[in-house]
């Protein structure tokens, strides 16, 4: 069905971006942004709670969807025009880029630490399920396996899936530009017309590659992601915030399944929240994951400040008021001496009164270099195709991840 009306969404990064009603892969974009199940992308934040760091990091899954696919398909186009054989595939790959990410829980990768949830899993699941697979299988009975295909990675033409997700795909390039601008962090600005004029396609191979006049724009992408994962994903403050949000839910838990027999000693909870709580998130139906967002998540955690149990009112009033654990860095030590801390530390909860199984413990991070996993990025040269790492001093400094540990407590 082709739509009268074109739509424009005017976005704070790539400004407008318009889909054309009169054109059939368009028109179905606006029909699929439309339906419940992509909406609520609006009530998820894209950085979880990356806010109680970067004030200004309230940005949605649901704009860093549309910048997927409006980046997606700057690229596919310009690379199609060369390859008009190629276009056949439009469809797939900006439905691939506009979808990707509907399987986000409430917080986004928050969630995935505290319940074990998987938005990749759950992306998949969705795709076939509700308004949006009606959608899909009425403009071709085949859209939902090729789009299984590119998020698999098992796409036939790996170009189509390597734009939506590789070490260079038009998901990180939003992102990153994306997550700079809301938490104000200088690291992630990118030179993104320079990147989109350096991506190819490589006819024999199929694969995403970069032309070899694009490779220090590349330097700089991969630079900029190192420190956007150093300083704005890891930030201390943001494991913290996710720990104290780990520990009310891990903390509601328990109180659910110790008075699940006598209803009037249990903690408020709806269906949506108890599913949640007492499920594993994998055998969630399809209502019950679409029916969790932030909104819910914290609807019950403001509840849950007036509870009765000591333990779960005050993890509640400390995510509420802002009143964050502190990290320590205890990266130097080695594991006995971590853990001595750590024992150290709960010993002070226990004479404050505290549980230490809730206002203590040790959390890693890791900040990503460049690996080389599958398919790395690949650089076209007079001698062939030759990886980044091979042709850069500068990516070769950042291959090795980071990786600090942090002891968690009041």
């Amino acid at each position: 069905m082709l739509l009268d009306k074109s739509r424009t969404y005017h976005d704070p990064i790539h400004g407008a971006i318009t889909l054309n009603g009169s054109d059939r892969t368009e028109s179905l974009l606006i029909q699929l942004i439309d339906t419940p199940e992509f909406q609520r992308l609006r009530r998820i934040r894209q950085l979880d709670i990356a806010y109680f760091t970067f004030h200004g990091a309230e940005g949605s899954r649901f704009t860093h969807s549309l910048g997927v696919m409006s980046l997606t398909r700057r690229a596919f186009d310009a690379i199609a025009t060369k390859y008009p054989y190629l276009t056949p595939h439009r469809t797939v790959v900006l439905v691939a880029a506009l979808l990707h990410d509907l399987g986000h829980g409430a917080y986004s990768h928050a969630s995935e630490e505290v319940f074990g949830s998987n938005h990749e899993i759950w992306t998949l699941r969705l795709v076939k399920f509700g308004k949006i697979a009606e959608i899909l299988h009425l403009f071709s009975p085949d859209l939902v396996s090729a789009l299984e295909k590119v998020f698999t990675k098992k796409y036939a033409v790996p170009f189509v899936h390597q734009l939506v997700s590789s070490q260079i795909d038009c998901d990180r390039l939003d992102y990153l530009q994306r997550d700079s601008y809301f938490t104000g962090a200088k690291y992630g600005q990118l030179d993104v017309d320079r990147i989109l004029l350096a991506l190819r396609f490589d006819p024999i191979s199929q694969n995403l590659v970069i032309s070899r006049k694009g490779i220090v724009a590349i330097e700089h992408y991969l630079t900029v992601r190192y420190f956007m994962y150093l300083q704005v994903y890891n930030h201390p403050k943001n494991l913290a915030a996710r720990f104290l949000l780990e520990q009310i839910f891990r903390r509601a838990k328990v109180l659910i399944k110790d008075n699940q027999d006598n209803y009037n000693d249990q903690i408020f909870s709806d269906r949506t929240i108890l599913a949640w709580l007492i499920k594993d998130p994998q055998t969630l139906t399809c209502e019950e994951y679409l029916a969790s967002d932030d909104i819910v998540f914290a609807y019950h955690i403001h509840r849950w400040r007036d509870a009765d149990d000591h333990t779960l009112a005050d993890l509640c009033r400390r995510f509420l008021d802002r009143d964050l654990f502190r990290v320590t860095d205890i990266s130097d030590l080695d594991d006995v001496q971590q853990q001595e801390s750590l024992d150290t530390c709960r010993a002070k909860m226990i004479a404050q009164g505290l549980d230490p199984k809730y206002y203590c413990g040790i959390r890693v991070s890791r900040t990503k270099g460049y690996s080389i996993y599958k398919q790395g990025i690949n650089i076209q040269t007079d001698q062939g195709l030759k990886d980044i790492a091979r042709l850069s001093p500068l990516v070769q400094a950042i291959v090795q991840p980071i990786q600090k540990a942090w002891l968690v407590h009041p």
